[in-house]
């Protein structure tokens, strides 16, 4: 397929300003369910007519339902995927696993997107994407030209990847500061943007997790040779101006057309102390890091006038090619086609000429003047009779008529067919909560096990300390990193190696992971990064073949505890359910490490942290190429385990504890200790919105 251009419409102005600038594809969501709720978004009418608007121009319509989605909402959810094949929406935008599985059973036939907040990494992602039925997949914005084009030589998905917009600091769906700070969810599309706050590394001062945003409008073309077939702009919080300079200037770089103007007004309409080419060219550093400045909201006034005149009236963007009969004694018969729609009118029976006959030439004339459509005249072609004429008035009109009639069978969309399904659940009975522990690094395993039924081990352990775990009678499970990129063969090389001291099992953090385990011919368990977050998200995890699955640690307890299972699924089974009950919740995972803004790694020494302007720390752990920017306060829940209801296990998460601070912990949640120093509760009293 050609490669497109795929605009943001957070509003009706914008979806205009996207299609008449010139844009192949636009995203855009609903009321509801959808990752930027504070954009103005469209309503399920105004989602029929913006569909249909857009199909009269050859335009396609993605519906982003791209966040996590609480049982109380899945009616909603319903609504909303029928809603999408009412208005003949071209796909969907997903990132809830559990939102996959509902839209496979009411509509096989609509199209499904992977959003980049499933963090889909590597090539064992992709396939898994492949398996659920997912058409397309939106690679992170942290993967690189070399690596995007490792998982283009080996799929035929279609590839699409962020060129322009906003950066986020995080790995593309592992984000929790928003919630943990604040309550309010990136997950969700409530993200209240902390990371744009001032954050100093060890002192007071410094924005270390504002990036610039990303540009890569200039690179398209070798974009599209890794293998992209999709060119994203970023920005359903932008205004119709910032729409109008981005999909302008991707098409100018399509079309090797240098406009300094257009890209001087890009930068002027939104920047972060300009524009960085991101991890594209695999570069990390100081340079990528900026913040929106005075003199940056200061350029965006004088030209927004000049930017609004891009979209200002119709535009041709579609050649019709006409067919005109003009035949003695027949009606005048025009038939227009574009897109591989037709539409035919037939008006007034022609006169003979009394004094001068039409020509063709002038018929070819009047049928090209499509000025106020979205079209311009493709090939014509007149069966013309000698000595003929009719008013001017009747060729024109018949010219309005065919190509509003066109108009309406471009708007019509495909049918898709929705059948609403009863969702019947069955409620969870869990067991006694056992105790599992993950550790950070395998020298803060505790020498005695006591107490625990799993535990999670790094990549990196060694047999010796695996062959330990499993001669204390626990299970012992080995973590594969949240971060793959393509790290994938090393991982698999290292998995198979501990198989044969006795490994079975993996603890995965997404999709990549349970690629990855297949590979390894391992079991696996749904850990952290999988976003189990209701329901059906758990009936999706057996059916991937999930032996457990560790439950979102958004989730409420209330939520947690009502989080049944379904009776009618494939994978039918009682699927044991856990929730993280200690540890520094993991705010979010970077590929540019915020402590490199002002440390070298020598420097850092492993024990840096971020300091925010209330003087709150936050600890900053690196491995496996990755940064961990951890939560101030650990999560603390043993004086509160009879809160918790429904869940068959609770997770101890270590970073970076001693073995003898490990060995304290699990003691404590075996005799139910009191907290000592400060903690948090997390999320699992108050929620998230």
């Amino acid at each position: 397929m050609a490669a497109e251009i795929l605009a943001p419409a957070g509003g009706y102005d914008a979806l205009v300003a996207a299609v008449r600038c010139g844009a192949n594809a636009v995203y855009l969501g609903g009321k509801a369910l959808n990752a930027r709720r504070n954009a103005s978004n469209f309503s399920d009418e105004e989602l029929r007519e913006a569909v249909a608007y857009c199909h009269a121009r050859n335009v396609k319509v993605y519906l982003t339902l791209n966040t996590l989605v609480a049982d109380s909402e899945l009616e909603t959810a319903y609504d909303a995927i029928e809603c999408a094949c009412n208005s003949h929406a071209d796909a969907l935008i997903l990132q809830d696993i559990g939102l996959v599985s509902l839209v496979r059973q009411v509509c096989p036939d609509m199209p499904m997107h992977a959003s980049t907040q499933m963090s889909v990494q590597s090539i064992e992602g992709v396939r898994e994407l492949e398996r659920m039925g997912f058409a397309r997949v939106v690679l992170p914005r942290e993967l690189s030209e070399s690596e995007i084009a490792a998982i283009a030589a080996k799929t035929d998905m279609e590839l699409e990847y962020f060129v322009h917009g906003a950066l986020c600091m995080c790995v593309s769906g592992q984000c929790l500061m928003s919630s943990v700070l604040g309550g309010r969810s990136g997950n969700r599309g409530l993200c209240a943007q902390p990371c744009r706050l001032p954050f100093g590394v060890n002192s007071k001062g410094g924005n270390a997790l504002s990036l610039k945003d990303l540009s890569l409008v200039d690179e398209l073309r070798r974009l599209e040779k890794a293998g992209i077939c999709s060119f994203k702009i970023e920005g359903r919080m932008k205004r119709p101006e910032y729409v109008a300079a981005a999909v302008t200037a991707c098409k100018n770089s399509l079309n090797n057309i240098n406009d300094y103007n257009i890209d001087e007004a890009l930068r002027a309409v939104f920047s972060r102390s300009g524009f960085t080419k991101g991890y594209f060219e695999g570069k990390l550093g100081k340079d990528m890091f900026g913040v929106r400045r005075k003199e940056d909201v200061e350029g965006a006034a004088p030209v927004l006038s000049s930017l609004a005149r891009l979209y200002d009236g119709e535009k041709p963007l579609l050649p019709a090619d006409m067919e005109l009969k003009f035949k003695r004694s027949e009606p005048l018969t025009l038939k227009v086609s574009a897109c591989g729609k037709t539409a035919a009118v037939t008006g007034d029976i022609p006169s003979e000429a009394v004094n001068k006959a039409v020509t063709e030439e002038e018929l070819r004339d009047r049928l090209a003047k499509c000025g106020g459509t979205q079209f311009f005249a493709g090939d014509i072609s007149i069966d013309l009779d000698e000595g003929l004429n009719a008013p001017a008035s009747a060729i024109n009109r018949l010219r309005r008529q065919a190509l509003t009639e066109l108009d309406g069978e471009l708007a019509k969309g495909r049918d898709i067919p929705f059948t609403r399904t009863e969702r019947v659940t069955a409620p969870h009975c869990a067991e006694r909560m056992k105790l599992h522990a993950r550790f950070f690094s395998e020298a803060s395993v505790p020498d005695s096990l006591d107490g625990l039924a799993r535990v999670i081990l790094p990549i990196e352990t060694s047999p010796e300390t695996l062959k330990r775990v499993l001669d204390s009678g626990a299970q012992a499970a080995v973590e594969i990193p949240p971060a793959v990129f393509s790290n994938a063969d090393k991982y698999v090389k290292k998995l198979t190696e501990l198989k044969e001291s006795g490994l079975s099992l993996a603890w995965v953090c997404g999709l990549d992971g349970v690629g990855i385990a297949r590979r390894a011919g391992l079991r696996f368990v749904c850990g952290f990064g999988m976003n189990i977050f209701n329901s059906v998200s758990v009936s999706e995890a057996a059916i991937l073949g999930a032996e457990d699955c560790l439950l979102s640690c958004e989730v409420s307890l209330a939520q947690a505890a009502h989080i049944h299972r379904r009776p009618q699924a494939p994978a039918d089974k009682h699927l044991p359910r856990g929730l993280m009950i200690y540890g520094r919740i993991p705010l979010m995972m970077t590929r540019n490490c915020p402590v490199g803004t002002k440390l070298t790694c020598a420097e850092c020494g492993g024990r840096s942290y971020l300091l925010d302007r209330m003087g709150v720390r936050f600890p900053v752990r690196c491995k496996n190429g990755c940064s961990f920017v951890l939560n101030s306060r650990p999560l603390w829940l043993a004086d509160k385990l009879n809160d918790i209801r429904n869940v068959d296990y609770g997770l101890l998460w270590f970073t970076d504890e001693s073995k003898e601070e490990c060995a304290c912990v699990i003691s404590d949640y075996r005799r139910g200790g009191a907290p000592q120093g400060e903690f948090t509760r997390g999320l699992y009293y108050k929620g998230v919105l």
